[in-house]
């Protein structure tokens, strides 16, 4: 059974049926079950599949010699001789490589029935000076595309690829896309949905801490096991001597880049401050050249939903801020990824630590980031167009800093102002909040246009208690708001 993927479910179903050419590309970031999502719909009406091999496991030999193109093809080979295809010489470039798919789904033709082939992982198909671009071009534009019976699916895990090489081609494959699909991680009402279809009892407070441990990658959420609490679970997955996920850091990076300890090095410094860095700072921080290519690789990181980039607030000249938004990444490098840590022996032991409960709080944080839809439709304001921010003020000798965590910019001439806060409980509006709340209208209030009215809006998990300086607050969205499908 397919979790959630309604959309996406309609309109590849839609392409299959419609009689015409289709080349539809299927990308988003790894784990997130693009191939699953194909393989359940199109299991049994597949007529050609194959999935490129990791560059991990093929490579130079002794002698120097790079076999990346040559165990590409011979896996491509076998995948046509595996399917049905009779044996031939095995091809030699990709232009034969394509060639003999061509013949293949000629011989398998059914009277202009319905072909579907399946590229799964192609970037990694297209190793340096292979010329798979070419064979690829070859395929569609000379034979595939003219046959209405041919709808070509391809799969990518490096968001980049696919945008580079396919959607924002300027050669051959200009505009030859006809769908695109960008296949998001599961929000907190489909992390539900696939807790329920798992069999398992959770609270929606446990859905919310599974995800943000581990984000809503169903790969991920797949290693949950319902006989074991969330802190036992994490235990397993992260902790244990043979905990699935005390690796997968470098292996996601490894998986998807070329260059991953220089991405590496790019999340790891973004995580050390909540609001993100801007372009300079990130570049003084890791000692990298300001150049096209730093471009590039903000870009992936961007477009493989590891980051996110916004403007900074109230500046006059707005200033982008990056700032790291994986939930997996930011629990890994809080938690895991320091060898010597303590933490790491026994999670449950520190679950109610204070180094927990600071994590808890900034990644709920960035559960709500993740949630803007869910948020404006508890406002009201679902059709009201918005801007999404964050906004912080250093202290001086003379003046107290603050920090906002979470600001919302309304064509309505409207800002809410959001107060985020993980609580286990109903949280409690006191003479501190009050006095924190003050300041920082005050000080928004400096950098507003007089027509802008504040909201002070509160987003916790079980909703604010009616005593002391409630009042405080004109909107209250909770945990249950945010579990809302998008």
């Amino acid at each position: 059974m397919i979790i959630g993927r309604e959309k996406e479910q309609k309109k590849l179903r839609n392409l299959y049926e419609n009689g015409n050419a289709e080349f539809v590309a299927v990308y988003g970031r790894r784990r997130v079950g693009k191939t699953y999502l194909v393989d359940e719909l199109f299991h049994d009406r597949i007529t050609f599949r194959h999935a490129g091999l990791s560059p991990i496991g093929i490579g130079v030999d002794e002698n120097g010699k790079d076999h990346h193109m040559k165990g590409q093809l011979e896996h491509f080979y076998r995948s046509l001789l595996m399917q049905g295809m009779e044996e031939c010489s095995p091809p030699i470039s990709w232009l034969e490589a394509f060639y003999l798919l061509e013949r293949f789904l000629i011989s398998k033709d059914d009277n202009g029935k319905r072909q579907l082939i399946f590229l799964d992982e192609i970037q990694w198909m297209d190793t340096p000076k292979a010329g798979f671009m070419t064979g690829l071009e070859a395929f569609w534009n000379s034979f595939a595309c003219h046959r209405h019976n041919i709808m070509l699916i391809v799969c990518g895990s490096s968001t980049s690829w696919i945008l580079d090489k396919l959607i924002n081609n300027h050669g051959g494959l200009y505009g030859r896309l006809t769908y695109q699909i960008e296949l998001q991680p599961f929000n907190l009402y489909e992390c539900e949905q696939f807790f329920l279809s798992k069999g398992f009892s959770l609270s929606r407070y446990d859905i919310a801490q599974a995800y943000m441990a581990v984000g809503g990658i169903p790969y991920y959420l797949n290693y949950f096991d319902k006989a074991l609490s969330i802190p036992k679970n994490i235990q397993a997955m992260f902790f244990d001597r043979s905990a699935p996920l005390k690796d997968e850091f470098n292996r996601l990076f490894s998986s998807l880049f070329t260059n991953p300890e220089v991405m590496k090095s790019l999340v790891i410094a973004l995580n050390s401050k909540k609001r993100g860095l801007t372009r300079s700072e990130l570049l003084n921080k890791t000692g990298i050249t300001d150049s096209g290519s730093f471009s590039r690789q903000l870009k992936a990181l961007e477009s493989g939903a590891f980051i996110l980039k916004y403007d900074s607030f109230g500046n006059g000249k707005r200033e982008s801020f990056y700032k790291l938004a994986d939930p997996f990444c930011i629990f890994y490098l809080r938690f895991v990824s320091d060898s010597s840590s303590r933490k790491k022996k026994e999670w449950i032991n520190v679950a109610d630590s204070q180094a927990v409960v600071t994590w808890s709080g900034l990644a709920f944080e960035n559960v709500c980031f993740n949630h803007i839809k869910q948020i404006k439709a508890a406002l009201g304001i679902s059709g009201v167009s918005t801007y999404e921010s964050l906004w912080s003020k250093k202290g001086t000798d003379d003046t107290e800093g603050a920090q906002i965590d979470l600001i919302i910019e309304r064509k309505d001439n409207v800002v809410n102002m959001c107060e985020v806060k993980f609580y286990s409980d109903e949280f409690i509006a006191d003479k501190n909040c009050h006095f924190s709340l003050v300041r920082k209208e005050r000080l928004l209030r400096e950098i507003l246009p007089k027509k802008v009215s504040i909201h002070n809006t509160l987003i916790t998990t079980f909703g604010l208690k009616h005593i002391e300086y409630f009042g405080d607050f004109v909107n209250t969205i909770t945990m249950e708001d945010l579990f809302r499908p998008a």
